[in-house]
């Protein structure tokens, strides 16, 4: 199965980030992608943490779930949507950083809340996703058919959430993906050793759709989306910039990493 996972350099304008977001995940469709990863905060990357709470859609209704699940059924793909901020029904002042998930008729098929909130403070770079974001409580595993009729197992997760790997062993999925906006300098340190250890000890598919560039709040992003095999190596990466990351998924690899070294079998803690 073939994935892409789509690098975006979001601002603070709603429209022009979907149009964005559209224009690459049509790209992606035409290269022969079947699965398909937008970047965290692909809709809005805004001049201050509370514009989230202006944007905030009602789960089930709102432009942005309009516009995926129209992208995902213009291009026929599996579209999972980076993530958007969702209302959480009892606090106007906090969101749920929310990924939906669309099949490729454009029918939600999963949603998941990032549960690890980021927080971090060196100098004068400073950022607590709490005083917006509600964490979020439960895993989410969905499960998406390739055109070939073979069934994979994706995990989502959201960029902090790399950090902690009970996370990603809940479940035992064919495919994780990290929709991200990693910082530059938490990027620069650990974003590409993260992704290979969570791919290595889950014998699984990393799909890591970043952010990736100078924004127009004046914030800077890591990027360097990239896709990942079982055995931790890197399939495709991209540095900085708009990107569209191919690489092709093989059952069969997955099968055979996970044979020759059973260490999922292995397990003696829960």
């Amino acid at each position: 199965m073939k994935c892409a996972a789509l690098q975006m350099v979001s601002s603070h304008d709603v429209s022009d980030n979907l149009a964005a977001a559209r224009r690459l995940v049509d790209q992606a469709a035409r290269q022969g992608a079947e699965l398909v990863v937008l970047p965290e905060y692909f809709c809005l990357l805004g001049q201050r943490d509370t514009d989230k709470l202006a944007v905030q859609e009602t789960l089930g209704e709102g432009p942005i779930q309009v516009a995926l699940a129209d992208m995902a059924r213009a291009s026929g793909v599996w579209l999972i949507g980076g993530t958007l901020p969702v209302a959480t029904g009892d606090d106007a002042q906090r969101v749920f950083n929310t990924t939906l998930a669309f099949d490729p008729q454009g029918q939600p098929i999963g949603r998941y809340d990032k549960i690890h909130l980021f927080r971090f403070a060196r100098g004068s770079e400073s950022y607590d996703e709490s005083r917006v974001l509600r964490a979020g409580r439960q895993p989410q595993v969905l499960t998406v058919t390739d055109r070939a009729g073979r069934d994979w197992r994706v995990g989502l997760s959201i960029c902090y959430d790399l950090r902690f790997p009970e996370l990603y062993r809940h479940a035992q999925a064919d495919i994780w993906v990290v929709p991200s906006a990693f910082t530059f300098t938490t990027g620069a340190a650990h974003w590409e050793v993260l992704l290979r250890a969570r791919a290595i000890e889950n014998q699984a598919y990393v799909i890591a759709a970043a952010q990736g560039g100078q924004h127009s709040n004046g914030r800077q992003t890591w990027g360097q989306s990239m896709v990942i095999d079982p055995w931790g190596d890197i399939l495709a990466q991209h540095a900085q910039g708009e990107a569209v990351v191919l690489a092709t998924l093989d059952a069969a690899r997955l099968a055979e990493v996970r044979s020759q070294l059973p260490a999922l079998t292995h397990r003696v803690m829960s």
